[in-house]
């Protein structure tokens, strides 16, 4: 018999299912498809997205000074962030195998297809590959986190958490400390879900 959380997680994946369908409408809509993980627009929706594209000039024409002024502040993440790539990536291939766990493949959290978008200026492309890096890379240091976390303290929180990662519906509840006991090393090799990925 399901417990609740299984039941729970079911309907999260029927509700993943039906949100794929709802993007590949739009796939439809938009006259784009996706072929080995690259974004193809057909040629009429390239030509209108090129029409609609803001020149340069005018851009920086209504660009509020304070955003001109920002800007190098919100690009100064980009070192650190590259370090952190790194750092997490070399961390994954060392330290996983040792405990079992599996990769995170870095190209399921770090999509960069914005480029492909023609109705973006030069600006707003560099500026939107510059977040889809930086939001990717954070997802795919969370999913690692998690799967650390997984192994070595795999116990939900009293407090209720804003954001869940990906592994959390996996740990054992808060305070039961016999669960904890008997399951600890089950859940810490608890990783079935992921081999269909």
């Amino acid at each position: 018999m399901d417990s609740k959380l299984d039941l729970l997680l079911k309907k999260m994946k029927l509700l993943e299912d039906e949100l794929l369908v709802e993007l590949q409408a739009k796939e439809e809509q938009f006259r784009y498809e996706i072929r080995q993980r690259k974004v193809r627009f057909s040629r009429a929706a390239t030509a209108q997205h090129q029409k609609l594209a803001t020149t340069l000039r005018r851009y920086l024409g209504e660009a509020r000074w304070l955003s001109i002024l920002t800007a190098p502040v919100i690009w100064s993440c980009f070192a650190p962030m590259v370090l952190l790539d790194l750092w997490a990536t070399v961390y994954q291939f060392i330290c996983f195998p040792v405990y079992g766990i599996p990769k995170v493949r870095r190209r399921d959290y770090v999509v960069m297809d914005r480029n492909k978008l023609r109705y973006l200026n030069p600006i707003e492309r560099v500026n939107c590959v510059y977040c889809e890096y930086i939001n990717g890379l954070i997802a795919y240091v969370q999913e690692i986190a998690g799967r650390t976390e997984q192994y070595w303290c795999p116990i939900k929180h009293a407090l209720r958490l804003k954001a869940m990662h990906s592994r959390y519906p996996h740990f054992l509840d808060y305070g039961d400390a016999e669960g904890y006991r008997r399951h600890i090393e089950q859940v810490r090799r608890d990783f079935e879900d992921l081999k269909n990925h």
